[in-house]
């Protein structure tokens, strides 16, 4: 069985505050999503975020071949972190850590994401040129829309 992670770090020039309302809106998660992805939320994302939160979405990844997705908000804490994890979907295991801290000028915002493939062997064999590369892709879109949103550092 193989996890793999993904680690992220960006600094923007904003507020705890401000990064938080951002990023505990739902809703916001299509704001940095690129559009060819399809994203769209289907129920759930009505409330700002809390433990217990079920989203259910409907995502495009690849190939246009439409996926639905559901996460649990699993643990929140305030401007500090939240959690995140697959209850179905395209992966076997999803979970994604989101941490906001407070640094000089502004705050850092860390993703730390555990997934897992299915399919046994032939998961882990398009992993590398399939799979990390959109991964990657995505979490390089979060980064610069989240740049002209913000500002950058």
């Amino acid at each position: 069985m193989k996890i793999y992670t993904l680690h992220a770090i960006q600094n923007l020039p904003i507020s705890r505050e401000q990064a938080w309302q951002f990023l505990s809106d739902p809703k916001n998660l299509k704001v940095i999503t690129p559009d060819y992805m399809g994203f769209n939320i289907q129920s759930g994302a009505d409330r700002t975020m809390y433990a217990g939160q079920i989203i259910e979405y409907i995502v495009t990844p690849i190939l246009g071949i439409k996926n639905r997705w559901v996460t649990e908000i699993t643990h929140v804490v305030d401007q500090e972190y939240f959690v995140d994890e697959q209850r179905f979907g395209p992966y076997t295991l999803w979970h994604h850590k989101h941490f906001i801290k407070e640094i000089e000028g502004g705050v850092e915002m860390e993703d730390l994401l555990h997934y897992k493939l299915p399919f046994g062997y032939l998961g882990q064999l398009v992993h590398p040129f399939l799979v990390k590369p959109k991964l990657d892709e995505i979490f390089e879109y979060r980064k610069n829309k989240l740049v002209e949103l913000f500002g950058s550092m």
